[in-house]
């Protein structure tokens, strides 16, 4: 039977990939989860030498995508762009799922990070985190704030801001970002916690006032903005996180060769730059420290959601 194995096991490593490789994307093309996908697909395409397809497959807050996914032969060549939603919020906030987050899929690597930006109307008189805290302490539940919609990253990220300053703010859920800042920018709509990939350009051209950013550390496109934890509030973070798995039951082999190939794309300065063009932050991982991180943010994602009562219609 060793015999038998060991022949199998070099063929997966020196034979795969011996045809194109789909990549699942659980969203709409050209919103983040596509443009990380297609930044790694770039190079990845010649670190295997087979071309690399995306497949998008939007919906259910990145469910449709999933179930798709876990339901692929095990042979890697159907890989899926998992995230935040799909391997963290999404059991709490749907209660069922046709998928299993952990046993459904084998972990590759963490691809980047996407913190999100707190930001005002220009018209709002706050000029900080600090100022912001205080308005909406002086009318409770009053304040509005938008987000790009029910159980998304933001949300949550706004919803654990409120629990950890003690302030209370009526959520206005949009169908995605683009709405959501449009609104905002015409003064429907006070405040918003949005991605940095689609605040920045707002903020630049002076049509959004930003107050912090929710990573720990300070954004290379917005180098002056202060973060949440900067602001009185240490320890604080919320970013949204996108990451790359197989099937479970994936070949060792094929996830090592992969694992090894992502590896050197993320670590290549372009795909650093595509990333930072639209605030995202190269962050990989092994497949054991992505399978960690997983099980650790369905967890805490799973709190905020029960803490904060949110449900998805």
């Amino acid at each position: 039977m060793l015999a038998l194995a060991m022949p199998h096991a070099g063929w997966a490593q020196t034979r795969y990939p011996d045809k194109p490789v789909r990549i699942i994307v659980p969203s709409t093309p050209a919103g983040v989860l596509d443009n990380v996908a297609r930044a790694l697909a770039l190079r990845l395409a010649d670190r295997l030498g087979q071309p690399i397809v995306i497949d998008n497959k939007g919906g259910a807050g990145g469910n449709i995508g999933a179930e798709a996914a876990a339901r692929s032969p095990a042979d890697g060549y159907t890989l899926f762009i998992g995230f935040n939603a799909t391997h963290g919020a999404n059991l709490a906030l749907f209660g069922k799922l046709a998928y299993d987050p952990v046993a459904d899929f084998a972990p590759i690597s963490l691809l980047a990070a996407v913190p999100n930006v707190i930001s005002v109307h220009p018209a709002v008189p706050v000029n900080s985190l600090a100022e912001l805290v205080a308005l909406a302490k002086s009318q409770p539940g009053k304040l509005s704030y938008a987000s790009s919609g029910n159980g998304t990253s933001t949300h949550l990220a706004a919803e654990l801001f409120k629990a950890t300053a003690g302030i209370d703010m009526l959520h206005i859920p949009y169908k995605g970002s683009a709405p959501a800042v449009g609104d905002v920018i015409a003064g429907q709509v006070p405040v918003l916690v949005d991605s940095v990939s689609s605040s920045t350009a707002h903020v630049k051209a002076g049509k959004l006032k930003a107050l912090a950013a929710t990573s720990l550390k300070r954004l290379a496109v917005l180098p002056e903005l202060p973060t949440v934890a900067e602001s009185g509030y240490a320890g604080f973070q919320s970013t949204a996180w996108v990451g790359l798995l197989a099937p479970a039951g994936t070949p060792r082999p094929v996830i090592e060769r992969l694992h090894t190939a992502v590896l050197d794309v993320m670590a290549l300065p372009e795909t650093r730059e595509r990333l930072a063009a639209f605030g995202g932050e190269v962050t990989t991982s092994t497949p054991e420290e992505f399978a960690a991180h997983i099980r650790s943010e369905m967890a805490r994602l799973g709190k905020v959601v029960r803490d904060a009562n949110i449900k998805v219609n």
